[in-house]
């Protein structure tokens, strides 16, 4: 039986696409949650939520400042995404080596 989902990982976490929007937009830096949500088009309160579960898997963090909540990217909190699509790369890099052989294959002699 499959498990139910959560946003107790990080995978869970950003199998959601706004929260991968939201992601994509904290790398460019620290912003209050009022712009996230304006930038992405989003409700106040669908933003929060989704910075909540993003906060509480250790992919941003927040800090008050004054009466807003500041956002950043926790980058390091990716790592486990990291490692895993890193273990796809020889697959990868040897799919492209074929890809390339058979590419200069098709090529015409230089010596002909």
């Amino acid at each position: 039986m499959a498990r139910a989902a959560t946003t107790s990982d990080v995978f869970n976490a950003i199998a959601e696409p706004r929260r991968r929007e939201i992601l994509v937009l904290l790398r460019a830096g620290e912003r209050p949650a009022t712009e996230v949500a304006r930038e992405l088009g989003m409700t106040q309160s669908g933003t929060s939520k989704h910075l909540r579960v993003l906060r509480e898997v250790g992919l941003v963090r927040d800090r008050r400042a004054g009466k807003q909540r500041m956002y950043r990217l926790e980058a390091r909190g990716l790592r486990p995404v990291h490692a895993w699509a890193g273990g796809f790369e020889q697959f990868w890099s040897e799919s492209l080596d074929r890809l390339d052989a058979y590419v200069q294959e098709l090529q015409p002699d230089e010596k002909e």
